[in-house]
């Protein structure tokens, strides 16, 4: 899994791409406090010849984000986050972006 950070000079915004090794997934999609923790098609990666689920989303920099991905129904957190927050509700560690 990868995060590429892209900072945009004309706007307060970073574009962020998210990168998801899975071959045998049929649908990834991140969720995250960027998004309610809700599943919506803008935030659903593409799956490239490669087997790898890529997508790039807009997000407001100087911000912190809580997120996961959803691989196939399973709940999965990226090895190349910021850092990890623990979340009482879902009883596990979210993945973290420092933006």
């Amino acid at each position: 899994m990868a995060i590429k950070k892209q900072y945009l000079k004309s706007k307060p915004v970073c574009k962020v791409t998210f990168s998801v090794p899975a071959e045998e997934a049929k649908k990834v999609t991140v969720v995250g406090t960027f998004n309610e923790w809700k599943e919506k098609k803008d935030f659903q990666l593409k799956k490239l010849k490669n087997g790898t689920f890529k997508g790039t989303v807009d997000l407001e920099k100087d911000s912190s984000y809580e997120f996961r991905y959803i691989v196939d129904g399973t709940y999965t957190n990226d090895e190349a986050a910021d850092a990890y927050a623990w979340n009482d509700y879902a009883g596990a560690e979210n993945s973290v972006l420092n933006l």
